[in-house]
């Protein structure tokens, strides 16, 4: 096997990197996979580890929050949604044709694999042409999420509503108590307050909002989350798939960019709804500050996004009753 000292971009391997890469490749040889030439194509909260020659991508978790059988368990609803969508036409990254469609586990890690994608045109590119033009990715990328939320509407299965935020912020609130990592008593009361609001809201979003469209969604922002290929783009990464009202998948993106959703998919979102989910984002990287001791990188890349929250006016019960 041939050990990598780099990702694709040529920045050296950290040291879950390359751990990632020993449980991939341990894990795709268990599968029959050679995995002889593995490449990270990513390293933050998962690391992504090209399993060449094959065309087979390992997704492996940097971080065990949960036990293993829990995200497993929620692996294995990202693997049913995503193979559903994949054998409905949607533009989506497959799960691997080569394993079987289910989690294995090694060392600890829950991994899932994926087919390879060729990129092209990849997020850094965008970036480094500037602001404008990112803004102008993210315009276009949000009207496609559109055609994503027409195939996600008719996916037959079961799913919890908005998990992304209830239960999972819970434990992740309860951590910051003991490690507040800069968050002042006043802030984690205030955290904790509009935890409370999201789960009344989680328990009846009809109920409150009775307009709002309930259906499946991919959780974790479509319009981020899209690679463009030779062929057209895909939609990746549906780890935090749920249901809930479509402006969580649009919370916090540009007006241009929801804008271009509504004109796309020819219906108007609903502004106090999405004032709603956009506060509940922000709490959801407030939260995330409890694994800053597990990856100190993250504290400066959320510490705009956490003095947004401050500024903003807090999630209260009345918000549920407009």
């Amino acid at each position: 096997m041939t050990n990598p000292q780099s990702d694709i971009s040529g920045t050296p391997l950290s040291e879950r990197a390359e751990r990632a890469v020993r449980i991939a490749v341990g894990a795709g040889r268990r599968l029959g996979l050679r995995a002889d030439e593995p490449r990270v194509l990513h390293d933050m909260f998962n690391v992504l580890v090209h399993l060449a020659p094959h065309p087979v991508v390992a997704r492996v978790p940097s971080l065990a929050l949960v036990p293993p059988e829990e995200q497993a368990s929620r692996q294995q609803r990202e693997l049913d949604v995503v193979g559903w969508l994949a054998d409905a036409g949607a533009p989506v990254v497959r799960p691997s044709p080569l394993v079987p469609r289910e989690p294995v586990e090694c060392e600890g890690r829950s991994l899932v694999f994926w087919e390879f994608i060729d990129e092209r045109e990849p997020m850094r590119e965008a970036a480094a042409a500037g602001m404008d033009a990112l803004e102008d990715r993210f315009v276009e990328q949000t009207g496609w999420a559109a055609e994503l939320h027409s195939f996600l509407a008719r996916y037959p299965g079961e799913l919890p509503v908005l998990s992304p935020l209830v239960p999972t912020l819970a434990p992740l609130l309860e951590a910051l108590r003991k490690d507040p990592q800069g968050l002042t008593t006043a802030e984690l009361d205030r955290a904790q307050q509009e935890y409370a609001v999201l789960e009344t809201l989680v328990a009846d979003v009809p109920g409150h909002f009775p307009g709002a469209r309930v259906q499946p969604l991919h959780g974790d922002g479509p319009s981020y989350n899209l690679l463009r290929t030779a062929d057209g783009y895909v939609f990746s990464d549906f780890e935090d798939v749920t249901r809930g009202p479509v402006e969580w998948d649009l919370a916090l993106l540009a007006p241009r960019a929801q804008a271009a959703y509504e004109e796309a998919s020819g219906r108007p979102l609903d502004r106090a709804l999405l004032d709603v989910m956009e506060r509940a984002r922000l709490l959801q990287i407030v939260a995330a500050l409890a694994v800053v001791p597990s990856m100190p990188e993250l504290g400066p890349m959320m510490a705009p996004m956490v003095d947004q929250w401050r500024r903003r006016a807090p999630l209260t019960p009345e918000v549920l009753s407009r």
